[in-house]
Formats: C-alpha cells, sequence, structure tokens
C-alpha cells in the first residue's frame, strides 16, 4: 500500500505539502507507518477532481454501481485477514474482534445497503408531477479512529451507490486501513475521480473540506465538539450536513427479569474496544429494588472481560488508542475515585509498553457528577440508583447527549420504556437488532442518519418536474 501518498483523481500524489503524520501501534509505541499531512491545497485538487468526476458518474446507472460495490465486498472478503491485522496494529483493539466486528461486520454492512438501493424508489409519480431522487454532488466524509474501517463504510457505500463522488479524510490516528479502501474500490472499476484520499490533521483538511465551495455535502463522525466547529464552517456555504457526535447512554436496569443477560451486555459494550464507542452504555440507571442483584452481577462478570495484548486470543480489549487518549480516561478515572465509590477496578498485569487501563464501576454516582455527564471514552462506567421507572426515565433523559441506550426488564414494560427514552437507538432486553440500520442521535449527539434508507437518503436530492404521464 502507498501509505505515504493521497489518492486524488486516480493517482497516488504527495501532497503539496511535503510533511508526513506519523502513526503509532498504541500496544507497542512503535511507529508503524506514516501518511502525508495534507493541506488545503490538496483538499482543492481533490475537490475539483472529484466535481469533474460527477458530471459523468452521477449518469450512471444504478446497475453498474451495484456492481462496482459488489466487487468491492468480495475485495474485503478476500483482505479480511490482512486488514484485521493492520487495524489492530493502528488502533489496539483485539485481533479477533478486528476481524468480526471491525472488518466482516462491514462486509456484511456492504451487502446490506445493496440491497436497500435495489429495492429504493427514485422516481414516482405525484398526479401532475414525477418526484426524482438524483445524487447529492460531491461529499465530503469526515471519519474518525475508533472504528477506522467501519465509519468509511457507513459513509462512502451509500455516497458511491447514489451516484456522488468524494473527497475522504480518514483520523489522522488510524488512516493506513483506509487504503485498502483506495485500493478495493480502484480494482473493482471504480472511475477516477470519484473517491480521493486526503490524510491530515482535522483543523487542517477537515477545516477546508467544510469550507471548500466545491463541496454539496459534510459527513461527520466524531466528537460534538469537532462536529459543532465542522457544521459552523459548513453553514458558510450552507452545506447539508450529517453529524454523528458523542454519547452518554443509558442502560436501565428496572427488575430482576433479564438482569444477568443485561450485564453480560452492558460490560461488553462498556469494555470492548476499550470503552472507544460512541453508542456505549456507560451510564447503568438501577432501580434501588434491585441493586443487591445488580451489583452481585457485576462482580460476578467482570473479570470475563480481560484487557491485555491485542494479540493474545483471551483479550477482550487492548489498550486505548493514543497517549492523548489514555490521559484523558486516567484524568477522568482519578476524578471519579474522588467523588464516588468503586464498585470493582480490575488489576491487569500490562505489558510495560502501550497505553492500557483497567475498567473500572464507579457506584453511586450522581447524574449530576462529571463522570456522568461528560463523554469519557473508556472502559468506565457509571453506576446510577433510582427509586422507580419514572425517576429512571427523567434521569435517563437528563443528558446533552442521545445517541443509544438499553432497557432491561419484563419485554412489555421494557419497551414501554424504551419509547419514552429521547435517544436515536435504543436495545430492550435481548434485542438482536439488525445491520445497517438507520442509526444517529437526538440532542448533541447530532443530526442526520447513517443506515437504512433514511441514511442512503442523506446523499440524494429531491427534485419535482411537473410533467403529465
Amino acid at each position: 500500500m502507498k501509505f505515504e501518498k493521497l489518492y486524488i483523481n486516480g493517482e497516488y500524489v504527495d501532497s503539496t505539502s511535503g510533511e508526513f503524520i506519523e502513526v503509532e501501534n498504541p500496544a507497542t509505541n512503535e511507529i508503524i507507518g506514516r501518511v502525508p499531512r495534507g493541506n488545503a491545497e490538496d483538499v482543492e485538487k481533490a475537490a475539483l477532481a472529484a466535481k469533474e468526476a460527477f458530471k459523468t458518474f452521477s449518469l450512471t446507472s444504478l446497475d453498474e454501481r451495484i456492481e462496482i460495490m459488489k466487487k468491492f465486498a468480495a475485495y474485503l472478503k478476500e483482505n479480511l485477514d490482512e486488514m484485521a491485522e493492520l487495524i489492530t496494529k493502528e488502533l489496539g483493539s483485539p485481533i479477533e474482534f478486528s476481524k468480526e466486528t471491525h472488518v466482516q461486520s462491514q462486509i456484511n454492512r456492504v451487502e446490506k445497503y445493496i440491497n436497500i438501493v435495489k429495492d429504493y424508489e427514485f422516481s414516482r409519480r405525484d398526479g401532475g408531477a414525477l418526484i426524482v431522487k438524483e445524487p447529492a454532488g460531491v461529499v465530503g466524509c469526515l471519519t474518525p479512529w475508533n472504528y477506522p474501517l467501519g465509519q468509511i463504510i457507513q459513509k462512502i457505500v451509500f455516497a458511491i451507490l447514489a451516484g456522488n463522488t468524494i473527497v475522504l479524510k480518514p483520523s489522522q490516528q488510524t488512516p493506513l486501513v483506509a487504503y485498502y479502501v483506495v485500493d478495493g474500490l480502484e480494482k473493482a472499476g471504480l472511475p477516477k475521480g470519484v473517491l480521493n484520499l486526503v490524510t491530515g490533521v482535522g483543523g487542517e483538511v477537515g477545516n477546508a473540506i467544510a469550507t471548500s465551495k466545491h463541496i454539496d455535502v459534510i459527513s461527520f463522525t466524531g466528537s460534538t465538539k469537532g462536529g459543532s466547529e465542522v457544521s459552523k464552517l459548513a453553514q458558510e456555504t450552507v452545506k447539508r450536513t450529517t453529524l454523528e457526535l458523542g454519547g452518554k447512554s443509558p442502560a436501565i436496569f428496572l427488575d430482576k427479569e433479564n438482569i444477568e443477560l443485561g450485564v453480560k451486555q452492558l460490560l461488553a459494550i462498556v469494555i470492548e474496544n476499550t470503552g472507544q464507542t460512541c453508542s456505549a452504555w456507560s451510564r447503568a440507571i438501577v432501580l434501588e429494588s434491585v441493586r443487591e442483584e445488580f451489583e452481585a452481577e457485576i462482580k460476578k462478570q467482570f473479570p470475563n472481560f480481560k484487557v491485555g495484548d491485542p494479540n493474545d486470543l483471551n483479550s477482550i480489549a487492548g489498550p486505548l488508542a493514543s497517549k492523548k487518549q489514555y490521559d484523558k480516561v486516567t484524568d477522568y478515572i482519578k476524578k471519579g475515585k474522588e467523588i464516588a465509590d468503586v464498585l470493582i477496578e480490575a488489576n491487569y498485569d500490562f505489558p510495560e509498553k502501550g497505553y492500557y487501563v483497567n475498567p473500572i464501576v464507579f457506584n453511586d454516582v450522581k447524574n449530576d457528577a462529571v463522570i456522568a455527564r461528560d463523554e469519557i471514552f473508556g472502559p468506565v462506567l457509571c453506576v446510577i440508583y433510582v427509586k422507580d421507572k419514572e425517576e429512571a426515565i427523567e434521569v435517563a433523559n437528563d443528558t446533552d447527549y442521545g445517541l443509544s441506550g438499553a432497557v432491561f426488564g419484563k419485554q412489555e414494560e421494557a419497551l414501554e420504556v424504551a419509547k419514552l427514552i429521547r435517544t436515536g437507538t435504543i436495545t430492550v432486553n435481548d434485542g438482536p437488532g439488525e445491520t445497517g440500520t438507520p442509526f444517529g442521535g437526538y440532542k448533541m449527539s447530532g443530526y442526520g442518519r447513517e443506515g437504512g434508507i433514511e441514511g442512503l437518503e442523506e446523499y440524494l436530492e429531491t427534485k419535482t418536474i411537473n410533467v403529465r404521464a
């Protein structure tokens, strides 16, 4: 892979800056590669290439675009192990988690999106008018470091299937796997200029994408602070913007029903990927009536979620992704110990190098505490006790965020409560979910959706043509 090049208009080219960003393995602190530090001039070249390519690519048939995506899915399957190993190196996630969640589930997503567009109605009659859905234009895709392949797939697959062209900026922390996406789509026959890759720093490349007059749509996933800044910049040129931002999601435990299942799912989503998941249920809201059973179940299951060397098959989670993230998470843990009780904390024997942190469960946390308000993005769980169902709903909704959540209890009652939580996605007991369904947030967790018909429509414009049938 040509990691030291940008990919613009179908060619691997040098950045005009001549500078590079090193990529670190967070488990070993070794430098595993470097990518160009792109700049506004590089973004302008990429945006112009995408704008030119849109003239012809937007006119291709849906069947042509589907065929490209089928070949791309086949490429991902062929290179699954290699990509998983790279993600483990640049992110620090355990190798099996990298294979199953970071790669295989994204192959499933590509296939699901293909099926969605096959069934989508791109035109319909409404009396004397024809309503048509058209490609939106050039899409600027800004993706985060925590799911380096998945977040790219979330954006570019629907964008391309809809007939758009793209300028992609992956996170500077985990940019390497993006080159497999470029390679795979090039080999699948994607025309030059349709996908352009500009690596670099968010405040430079990301801001240039947000303000470029040649880019029509912005799709951003990242922190609420970063998304707010991108949104402000994008509005200067009145771009359509989709933001998938942070979360502080609740898991409500109403009674003893499904408590074993609920705790297992809770600890998994809090500890897997080392807690670096925007939709993690980082607040457990538990009725006092089941406090004893809940605490016992946490203590029983907690040792099953081992943190350690990502190449150890017994590791459920690896290190945090960077020194910056390590400093942030350990600072919150220190603050938490000053203001709350510790129900349980791991004490693993970590390797000498790497940004490892022990998972921790804080108990009897007040919902106005900083550890219950802020998105920590680490293996940190806050347990909040409430007197009844009504207070549980009130506390769950008393947050700036609204991205995810869960309710555990008797099925009918749990579903009633789930409907009252202001959040974009919520799980009831053992609800399995479905790959490729709409995902996004309420409040400061963002706006717009990724996945599902709603996600496809983020990349489409609506035109009304007044014409006789």
